[in-house]
């Protein structure tokens, strides 16, 4: 299939940013980027159409730069709570993935960060504090603390149950009256009994 010189006008994943002069199937710059004013055609009048995009595209990028540095910012100073769910031993089932960490930014933090921004060399397997890449931009780059923390935590062991105070002090009463008596010392604990007349 014959290959055809463009020059993109808008950001396309894995072909090229706007300005971009780049090769395409005929075909596919014919039935789609055309149609979608996604690209235009190498000519004379359109290249001077090229210094107004590579203009837009030095604007885009340069936003896009401090957004991120800004982002990287804020997130450096946040803690990220992720719950997990855990055995009696403490084993967590499962792991925190990328994916995981930026469903948590969404809803705890209203941040929408892709996934692949997050770097992580392998899924986090074990509870407790955890420092995680952030690869923002190319320039950009930052560190969110996350705290991994079990859903179900196991059940403390229970404490004996402690005496009352109240309970204490009748029992403590209790052997104090049935040890005092108000018979003499010495006499028998059986009354005598009544002599005969």
């Amino acid at each position: 299939m014959p290959k055809i010189d463009v020059i993109l006008t808008k950001n396309i994943t894995g072909l090229g940013a706007e300005s971009d002069h780049v090769k395409v199937a005929a075909g596919y710059a014919r039935n789609y980027l055309y149609p979608h004013q996604l690209a235009i055609p190498v000519s004379a009048a359109n290249k001077r159409r090229l210094e107004v995009l590579r203009q837009r595209r030095g604007e885009r990028e340069a936003h896009e730069l401090n957004s991120m540095q800004e982002l990287a910012r804020a997130l450096s100073k946040l803690t990220l709570k992720v719950l997990v769910k855990t055995g009696e031993d403490g084993k967590m089932y499962g792991s925190v993935t990328g994916g995981t960490i930026s469903d948590e930014l969404k809803t705890q933090y209203e941040i929408a960060l892709d996934k692949r921004k997050i770097h992580l060399e392998k899924p986090i397997r074990t509870l407790g504090d955890h420092e995680v890449e952030m690869r923002l931009h190319a320039d950009v780059t930052a560190t969110l603390k996350v705290v991994v923390e079990s859903s179900n935590p196991p059940p403390a062991p229970e404490p004996a149950p402690a005496p009352q105070e109240g309970d204490d002090r009748r029992k403590g009463e209790g052997r104090r009256e049935h040890g005092r008596s108000d018979r003499p010392r010495g006499s028998s604990r059986r009354p005598a009994p009544p002599a005969e007349a």
